[in-house]
């Protein structure tokens, strides 16, 4: 049963969405079950605040000032545990609410409920409430209270009740998307994923929450700007593994896409997931990804399980360390998460646990090496590699004028990928060899009729030293056509399409 805060509800059901084409993508969460609990006992389940250093942790930071941007199927600013916390949105489908609070897609419950495991703040008790407008006349009770233990997250966000996210200081960005069935405003996937990063980053995003998943590793040629845009203006990208349950066995864009730290999931005991979680090489990091509990829109609660909630687990945590460490780069904040992670599974790097289970105060305190470039990858080192020789744009910024109160929705528009260089530069270089080669060759060739027809006219003179001419004819054909052959056939097999990282 979902609960609206301290009462009992009805009963309802999140699903991952199936899927079968990189056109189609969905967001990952697990099945909401029937949690019984009152909000006060919502607090409670978060067993995660402390097996995995998020409580001490916040003795650190708290995400003060960071903003999250949580793409997704919208977030309900409403939710008592989220009061505050959404700053801005927007909706890149065409089917949303301009401010991206209404949720829509498949599985409009989703983005609420990923939006507090990310940055809910709680909420005061509504039995305190009550008794504060009474004026305390219950003194029996009041003095129970105060001698009644201080809650562990006193002081931590607004109140003790409710799911508290792990970075509950933490500004979001929420921006809709339609994910998992039809768009009846007819805007595509390919449109509204490239339209929603570059949106976040544009509007101050410096974390981006993509808890969501393809079957596919590959992904449009067109996101490529997207991700690249947010790498250039060191932006954090957390993307979910997906889940075995919902059909994905292996991880697909986004968290293929170099640069993203892809999340997998663990279930209670901190083991990987059996139906939580998919496997992959490009996983970063494992999080808890079972027995989750989060808000739903309206003010109700529910237990669900998934990547998707895994996932914004990490992004509080890249908040809490962006917080701390201001002038970090974004390759540090990744590399501060899977350096300090738990080795588990095999030694080392493995494609179920990535680099380690998640440890949230070791990486807020921990002293971590710097290193010079993102671990999980680059995707400007990609394009330059696998977009058929392109080279990658050159560095952009988002405007500092940024948006901040509710901006109009963006036209969603298909980013015009730039024309690879070996049309434009590498191939025409080849053109110009081969005419140059070309040009030799007449020269040879004119040399040695020069020489031939010196060596018929010694020959009729009687001449006897045609045997030295004849020694000095240049062989120059056959090794210039196959020097030739070489560059053209080096030119145009490079980049015979995308790869995975």
């Amino acid at each position: 049963m979902h609960s609206r805060a301290g009462r009992p509800g009805s009963r309802a059901t999140v699903r991952a969405a199936a899927l079968s084409v990189v056109s189609v993508l969905a967001l990952v969460g697990g099945t909401v079950f029937a949690p019984a609990a009152m909000a006060d006992a919502t607090r409670d389940k978060q067993y995660w605040l402390d097996s995995y250093g998020i409580r001490e942790a916040w003795k650190t930071s708290q995400g003060e000032g960071v903003k999250v941007a949580v793409i997704d199927s919208g977030v309900d600013a409403s939710h008592p545990d989220l009061k505050g916390a959404v700053v801005g949105g927007t909706d890149v489908s065409g089917a949303g609410s301009p401010n991206g609070q209404r949720g829509i897609g498949q599985t409009t419950e989703h983005g609420t409920l990923v939006a507090t495991l990310l940055a809910g703040r709680g909420h005061a008790s509504e039995e305190k409430d009550a008794d504060k407008e009474a004026g305390d006349k219950d003194k029996d009770k009041k003095d129970d209270d105060e001698k009644a233990p201080e809650p562990k997250d006193q002081g931590i966000g607004a109140g003790t009740d409710g799911v508290i996210g792990v970075a509950p200081k933490a500004d979001l960005l929420t921006v809709s998307t339609w994910l998992g069935s039809p768009n009846p405003a007819g805007v595509s996937i390919e449109e509204q994923i490239p339209a929603a990063v570059k949106w976040a980053v544009d509007n101050g995003a410096k974390v981006i929450n993509m808890s969501l998943t393809s079957s596919s590793t590959s992904w449009p040629e067109n996101w490529d700007e997207a991700f690249l845009y947010a790498e250039q203006n060191d932006v954090v990208i957390v993307a979910a593994a997906g889940n075995r349950a919902g059909g994905t066995e292996q991880s697909g864009a986004p968290a293929t896409i170099p640069g993203v730290l892809t999340v997998a999931g663990l279930n209670r005991e901190g083991e990987a997931s059996e139906g939580a979680s998919a496997q992959s090489i490009v996983i970063g990091v494992a999080a808890p990804a079972e027995d989750l509990v989060g808000g739903l829109p309206d003010g109700l609660y529910a237990d669900w399980s998934g990547t998707s909630g895994a996932t914004p687990l990490v992004s509080g945590v890249a908040a809490l360390i962006r917080a701390e460490y201001p002038e970090m780069s974004a390759a540090q904040v990744v590399n501060r998460i899977i350096s300090t992670a738990k080795d588990a599974g095999v030694p080392g790097h493995d494609p179920i646990y990535g680099f380690g289970i998640l440890d949230a105060e070791a990486a807020l305190t921990a002293d971590v090496a710097v290193v010079g470039a993102n671990p999980v990858g680059s995707i400007a080192q990609w394009i330059t590699v696998h977009r058929r020789g392109q080279v990658a744009p050159p560095e952009t910024k988002a405007p500092a004028n940024r948006v901040e109160e509710e901006p109009a929705v963006p036209e969603p528009t298909t980013p015009v990928a730039e024309a690879p260089r070996l049309e434009g530069d590498v191939l025409p270089a080849v053109i110009v060899i081969g005419f140059s080669l070309v040009f030799i060759l007449v020269i040879g060739l004119g040399v040695q009729q020069t020489l031939r027809a010196r060596q018929v006219a010694a020959a009729e003179q009687g001449g006897a030293d045609d045997g030295e001419d004849t020694g000095f004819l240049p062989p120059i054909r056959e090794p210039l056509l196959k020097e030739s052959g070489k560059s053209v056939g080096q030119g145009t097999g490079k980049g015979s399409g995308p790869q995975n990282r």
